[in-house]
């Protein structure tokens, strides 16, 4: 791969359909799942959260990069998307904060973008056709070549990849001398929700995503949280029994988007691949509890079974989307476990649902 700018590129679907571009600058060919998100600010934390890892991002605003880059704004330690389709990529960015423009901090990290492509014809696409495996490349189109190496890439559905994304040695998040200690199962945890943990007076332990439940009680945590992470759920078998080991014991849990749907699996609520996803900072979800209505941000491709839910005498729904009606959040009946899909955290916005963080606490507190 080199640096190269304005060259010929080309986004191949599994089904064969493809668009054209140009390069953004960073030449190569790059494989994942193509999703859109409808977000019209945030790409920094969105290329960066590593719930879509594996995953080929299509930005439905028309332009990125116009802002640069800002450390300050990542929620992983880097790039997770695996390759970036867009409208229109602006090499020249204004933000006095930004350290270097979006096309710099790509090529340094190897990533693969291609713009100038019809991304609205794109997006209405695979809204009408589901996500699907696809290649970008700067390199070829010689699309049967393309076809015969999009063929060897997995699909999402049955694909563990938490273990892609989570720590591989525990860390400390926070003030040592906070009021409450919680101990965090890393699946894909995004910056901003430790952040929000830690506004609350918590100091966190941040685990790898198999870490024993012994291991984590040893540290002696007043509550347990359960992250957001790319990839299927169903194949993460262990971390489900041991969350189901957690929820008998009755020990405090807040789970989020994957955390939440491996809490419907250990409660025996089985997940499903959707036909295109939610993800956007503008997705209207009902509070079934209060009557209110939130404005959410959302990043998942799987969801937990509705009719499943409904029919589980163990746990009630508590939270709705309004466009499709799938099930946004779950509490366990008699236990101090509760679980959202959306992000509480959302960054850049908007902060409707941050009171969760305030629950959380609040059933830490509760005897």
């Amino acid at each position: 791969m080199r640096f190269q700018a304005k060259k010929k590129a080309v986004l191949l679907l599994a089904d064969g359909t493809a668009f054209y571009g140009k390069s953004v600058g960073y030449e190569g060919t790059a494989f994942g799942e193509v999703c859109f998100n409808t977000g019209m600010t945030g790409y920094e934390e969105i290329f960066t959260d590593p719930s879509y890892f594996g995953q080929i991002m299509v930005t439905a605003n028309a332009h990125v990069g116009n802002y640069g880059v800002y450390s300050s704004d990542r929620e992983s330690d880097g790039l997770k998307i695996a390759g970036l389709v867009c409208r229109n990529f602006s090499e020249h960015y204004s933000r006095p904060l930004a350290e270097e423009g979006l096309k710099e901090y790509f090529a340094k990290n190897g990533l693969v973008a291609i713009c100038e492509v019809d991304t609205r014809a794109l997006v209405a696409y695979i809204r009408d056709h589901g996500t699907m495996n696809a290649v970008i490349s700067t390199e070829t189109d010689d699309l049967e070549a393309l076809k015969e190496r999009l063929r060897e890439v997995p699909e999402m559905k049955g694909l563990e990849l938490a273990s892609r994304v989570s720590t591989k040695e525990p860390y400390f998040v926070g003030n040592p001398e906070a009021k409450y200690k919680v101990a965090a199962l890393d699946f894909g945890i995004k910056k901003n929700i430790l952040r929000n943990l830690v506004a609350r007076d918590m100091y966190i332990k941040v685990f790898p995503y198999n870490t024993p439940l012994a291991e984590l009680k040893a540290w002696n945590p007043n509550g347990y949280f359960l992250s957001n992470g790319p990839g299927d759920p169903e194949p993460l078998t262990e971390v489900i029994a041991q969350v189901k080991q957690m929820i008998a014991e009755d020990l405090p849990i807040f789970g989020i988007c994957l955390g939440h749907q491996i809490i419907a699996l250990a409660n025996g609520i089985s997940t499903y691949k959707m036909h295109n996803g939610h993800r956007g900072i503008n997705h209207p979800v009902k509070n079934l509890l209060t009557g209110k209505d939130e404005i959410t941000s959302q990043n998942h491709g799987f969801a937990v079974n509705r009719a499943e839910a409904e029919a589980n005498p163990n746990v009630e729904i508590t939270h709705i989307h309004l466009n499709d009606n799938t099930v946004m959040g779950l509490r366990v009946k008699g236990k101090k476990c509760f679980s959202v899909q959306y992000h509480p955290e959302a960054a850049p916005g908007p902060n409707d649902a941050t009171y969760l963080f305030d629950q959380f606490v609040e059933m830490i507190t509760k005897k």
